[in-house]
């Protein structure tokens, strides 16, 4: 890293939406205000009230592989996401911090009359469709069910109820779109929250402006848990 990088503003990888919200109180209690919000602007690079940092603003899936590649110093990325990207890219991220935000669950759900109990039993086999395909697969061989992983990458919800898949494995808040499309869940996978991820060249290179973040956030979610 050449000493006009070590000069920059530090650069936060956010994506949109629900982490995006969340971590706007942490970076509040961290002295650091965004005046600009993703949703109603088009850039993907925003400003913040502090000169020492910037955020850019990606999809979701990319968060850990900004940070990994150094093109973001950290970032927040649930850990559904992580558990995906560490599945191809082991031993690449630092993760100091459960923020506990964000907190959902990756549940497998079914049809409603599906009798998911009959389904499963050592070495039967079972379509499922989801995103999450590592935790899919390794939850269900867990049991010694064989799957058959349909990737889909949106309207997880249709596919037992059009024939293409038997179960899913998807991320579920409320349940509120699980029970608007008839279906239940079943068996739950993983307890998700939101997770600091840090470039582990940035922690070494740029300690001065990075730990007093690291530190901040850290204090900011005990508060949440």
């Amino acid at each position: 890293m050449s000493p006009a990088s070590l000069d920059k503003p530090l650069t936060l990888a956010l994506s949109k939406g629900r982490i995006f919200d969340e971590t706007m109180p942490l970076l509040a209690a961290a002295g650091v205000e965004v005046a600009e919000s993703p949703e109603s602007s088009r850039k993907l690079i925003l400003p913040t009230s502090s000169p020492d940092l910037q955020l850019i603003i990606v999809r979701a899936s990319d968060v850990p592989t900004y940070v990994q590649y150094g093109a973001a110093d950290f970032g927040i990325a649930g850990k559904d996401v992580l558990y995906e990207h560490a599945a191809q890219h082991p031993g690449g991220l630092y993760q100091p911090i459960d923020l506990n935000i964000a907190r959902c669950r990756l549940c497998v759900a079914v049809r409603r009359g599906f009798d998911y109990e009959a389904a499963v039993h050592q070495g039967s086999r079972l379509r499922v469709a989801t995103k999450y395909v590592q935790a899919a697969r390794e939850h269900f061989a867990a049991k010694g069910v064989y799957v058959d992983i349909i990737k889909l990458y949106g309207s997880m919800e249709l596919a037992p109820l059009v024939g293409l898949a038997d179960a899913i494995v998807d991320l579920v808040s409320t349940g509120g779109t699980l029970k608007a499309n008839n279906l239940v869940a079943v068996e739950e996978v993983a307890q998700i929250s939101s997770r600091l991820i840090v470039n582990q060249a940035s922690l070494k290179t740029r300690a001065a402006k990075l730990q007093p973040l690291l530190d901040a956030f850290a204090q900011a979610s005990q508060a949440q848990a």
